[in-house]
């Protein structure tokens, strides 16, 4: 049987056992999901949304999610190019006629995409952090259709004010927010994706409900986050030549309030400052923050502006391909309110640190 509906995927998968079961409700800013699945992958994302569970929507977007299964025979996959300076086939994908198929090479999990079905299959269960992922991007793109811009970039607040840090991969951004989050009375928003909807007096931002992934080196240097790690294998980190830890990939998971508390998460927050993280390892100069203005400054507005990725579609239903632009005037104007302000010198976490605690008005 041809693959060309997402109604000819949907007859290849048994969705039976979903039917008996009550679904999972979260609520995240104006999005609502309803989630089905069972075993103890639904118990574990039960855990990892516990912060945004809510009662049960009308208008709840569904997403199926089916341990096991798979498309036999297998759609011819066309390879979604990856961003500048990524390496590696990661994502692959089939157009539908009204949806897309998304299947994950490294992994072997699929998703169907689609205006009225989202669906995830194959080892879901061994592959948990796609699934949320495949969950928050639902945020991500109803949001988007309705007006909101996503950014790159991780972001803490203390009620009043919010503080995104953006840059390059591996800039170290979680590092920076992280650090914020010693601050008494700060919250934790978002580690990587951050909604921006433009507003008076300043623009509105939205998280998404994932926890930080972070790299070995962030921890080392956040005795707070020695316990994620072995003591044995801090002592490895400690002795690595520093540009090696730098840039090893070694991914842990960070869950906000086993490490910070209860309380310490807020999606939802006024955006007022924006730093972009333009500093150098190897500077001779101290850390400095300077304002800009990102209409005269395109090299920051990159590091800041974010593609949704094969996943997302328009509200026609069009989805966008690997090489569809991003509009940067949708940014501009929904930045406008916002104190952008450009970090330069040398990486110095500490400096930041300082800047921040002045920043978001907290004592020494």
């Amino acid at each position: 049987m041809t693959i060309t509906t997402v109604a000819d995927v949907l007859a290849r998968l048994d969705r039976s056992a979903l039917t008996a079961v009550a679904p999972l409700a979260v609520s995240i800013g104006p999005v609502r999901l309803r989630l089905r699945c069972v075993g103890a992958l639904c118990a574990e994302l039960a855990a990892y949304f516990a912060d945004v569970l809510s009662e049960d929507a009308p208008d709840a977007i569904e997403i199926d999610i089916l341990e096991g299964q798979s498309l036999d025979p297998a759609p011819d996959w066309a390879d979604w190019a990856r961003e500048p300076g990524k390496t590696g086939r990661k994502d692959a994908i089939h157009d539908l006629r009204d949806g897309r198929l998304i299947f994950k090479r490294r992994t072997g999990v699929t998703f169907v995409q689609s205006r009225d079905a989202q669906v995830a299959f194959g080892p879901v269960g061994a592959n948990a952090n796609q699934v949320i992922n495949f969950i928050n991007t639902q945020v991500l793109n109803a949001c988007l259709r309705d007006g909101w811009q996503i950014c790159h970039a991780a972001a803490v607040t203390n009620g009043a004010r919010t503080l995104a840090i953006a840059g390059l991969s591996g800039g170290g951004k979680s590092t920076s927010v992280l650090r914020m989050m010693d601050l008494p009375g700060t919250a934790f928003v978002t580690n990587d994706r951050l909604m921006v909807r433009g507003g008076a007096p300043v623009p509105t931002a939205l998280g998404i409900p994932k926890h930080p992934r972070i790299n070995p080196g962030t921890i080392l240097h956040n005795t707070r986050l020695h316990p994620l790690l072995t003591p044995a294998r801090l002592a490895e980190l400690a002795a690595m030549p520093p540009d090696d830890l730098w840039h090893l990939e070694e991914k842990h998971d960070l869950i906000v309030p086993e490490i910070y508390g209860a309380g310490r998460l807020r999606i939802s927050a006024p955006l007022t400052d924006f730093w972009v993280l333009n500093w150098q390892r190897d500077s001779a100069q101290p850390t400095a923050i300077s304002d800009v203005t990102l209409a005269d400054r395109p090299d920051l507005l990159g590091a800041i502006m974010k593609s949704a990725g094969p996943f997302y579609a328009d509200a026609s239903g069009r989805f966008q391909t690997d090489q569809t632009p991003l509009a940067c005037e949708g940014y501009l104007a929904a930045l406008r309110n916002v104190r952008v302000s450009e970090v330069t010198g040398r990486i110095d976490f500490d400096a930041l640190f300082d800047k921040g605690r002045r920043l978001l008005g907290a004592p020494a």
